[in-house]
């Protein structure tokens, strides 16, 4: 199973790629994670914010292969224990080939996309920057593999 990172936001703090890299070097080759940064839509004067997230969804899409599970992280999404995104990911290894996790950029997911996608999960009922929820995902998936393949880096 191949899995992509689709996050609105390119220039991210050096601790945000340090971090994010640490825990995607920890994966075997066979469960890699791609990160792809999407630019954030001009913030010109008279750019609502239905247009900025209609313009960055565009792009989103491109980064999209047909027949992929589309997981949008989002506030109103699922909250899931470590065991639970441990069930989850067991079935998408079963059930897909590509699963592709959107992190919005400053004005959120257009809810469109949101809608369009096959599961709506949250990292936490706090807010937190952009480049924080690449790291705390990327952490989660790293322990999630952990937890399927018996390796001890979780502890119950």
């Amino acid at each position: 199973m191949n899995i992509q990172i689709i996050a609105v936001g390119q220039k991210m703090p050096k601790w945000v790629d340090l971090a994010f890299d640490e825990y995607a070097k920890r994966l075997p080759r066979q469960q890699s994670v791609q990160l792809s940064c999407i630019a954030t839509a001009s913030r010109k004067t008279g750019q609502t914010r239905q247009r900025i997230q209609q313009q960055e969804a565009q792009k989103i899409e491109q980064k999209i292969k047909p027949g992929s599970l589309l997981i949008a992280l989002d506030e109103k999404g699922k909250h899931w224990s470590t065991l639970e995104w441990a069930n989850q990911y067991r079935l998408w290894l079963q059930q897909y080939s590509q699963v592709n996790f959107v992190i919005g950029g400053p004005d959120g997911l257009d809810p469109l996309l949101v809608k369009r996608a096959n599961q709506t999960i949250a990292l936490g009922r706090m807010t937190m920057p952009h480049g924080l929820a690449r790291v705390v995902l990327m952490e989660q998936l790293y322990r999630v593999w952990s937890v399927v393949e018996g390796h001890p880096y979780h502890r119950e």
